[in-house]
């Protein structure tokens, strides 16, 4: 079966999505690239011009879905809070009723940022923050894939995309946001498995390093002049726009063989590599192999900085569980023990 390249033009053509926390980020951008492709794109969130939820970001869903359309797709923007079921089940009723089918469900609601303790111990954190962070950013998926994958089941099927923040087993660095990124990583899993004799396809997706409008803002950046931040963070030189993962998810859509993938957790980078799908700037990031290399480097290198040392004990419990890289375990391990003494 051929892979499908991209971009081609309206490769989901009359294809009907929903995109649940399209207001900004990945989301955005995933909407956006839907409506490259031709989708109708519903924009959900709860950030719309009638009431803002955050007085600190503009961002809006109805902004969004003006961006699907400029793509060429068709936007509609529906606010939904999807931690009431209630309203989530209307949305998917309109869809119904607009429609009669729903194709591709992306669950990338979040909402954890000014809630994440960074830094504490989890016998410090504020735990009715955590449990607000696991409604927003978990129970949001249930339920939104409650309601919506029967709308696929009574039609001829489709794609199920839950965003994630690494394709690891191993620890985030605090405890609600591990719990948050790796349930949803399960949820995909768990979902192919009931959904293996269906038409349905669930897989998880991690973007690389966001060039997300708040990260921007964190550099004091636009997209305009992104690269001017590299000189505080050379990492950021391997950034990507939240279109990257956009695309590289829209191309998914369109592969009839993207059933080989069910209960996966995927990564923008490879599928880039693979769909020959490149960013709107033509570059085509590898976070993995720029992480690998830059720590190959810090190890080799005499006198590691303070920002060295940090990125290697983030990175080390991030590797548990993975055998390709236990050997570079080992070698972060013995490096920070030897700069430790």
């Amino acid at each position: 079966m051929p892979t499908p390249r991209y971009p081609s033009a309206m490769t989901l053509g009359g294809k009907v999505a929903v995109v649940a926390g399209a207001t900004r980020g990945a989301g955005r951008g995933i909407a956006r690239a839907l409506g490259e492709a031709g989708a109708i794109v519903y924009c959900t969130g709860r950030s719309s011009r009638e009431a803002a939820v955050d007085p600190k970001r503009p961002e809006t869903i109805e902004e969004t879905a003006e961006l699907v359309t400029a793509a060429g797709g068709t936007g509609v923007a529906v606010r939904v809070d999807h931690t009431e079921e209630p309203e989530v089940a209307r949305l998917f009723e309109r869809v119904r009723a607009d429609h009669g089918k729903l194709d591709i469900l992306i669950n990338d609601i979040w909402g954890g940022d000014a809630l994440t303790e960074w830094g504490k111990p989890f016998w410090e954190v504020d735990v009715r923050q955590g449990f607000t962070t696991m409604e927003r950013a978990i129970h949001t998926h249930i339920i939104t894939s409650r309601h919506g994958v029967p709308l696929m089941l009574d039609g001829d099927g489709g794609l199920v995309v839950e965003l994630t923040d690494g394709a690891f087993y191993g620890y985030r660095g605090q405890l609600f946001y591990d719990l948050c990124k790796m349930s949803v990583i399960r949820l995909a899993y768990a979902m192919s498995v009931e959904l293996a004799d269906r038409p349905i396809t669930a897989v998880a997706v991690t973007p690389g390093f966001l060039r997300s409008e708040a990260v921007l803002d964190h550099f004091g950046v636009a997209e305009q002049n992104w690269r001017d931040a590299i000189e505080k963070d050379p990492h950021f030189e391997h950034s990507e726009t939240p279109l990257l993962v956009g695309r590289v998810i829209a191309a998914l859509a369109a592969d009839p063989g993207v059933h080989r993938h069910a209960g996966g957790v995927l990564t923008c980078w490879d599928l880039a590599r693979h769909y020959d799908v490149r960013d709107a700037d033509g570059r085509q990031p590898h976070w993995d192999e720029h992480l690998d290399a830059a720590i190959e480097e810090i190890i080799d290198r005499a006198s590691p900085t303070a920002d060295d040392i940090l990125l290697l004990t983030m990175r080390k419990p991030q590797l548990d569980f993975d055998d390709a890289r236990a050997a570079q375990r080992a070698r972060i391990e013995a490096f920070l023990k030897r700069h430790a003494e």
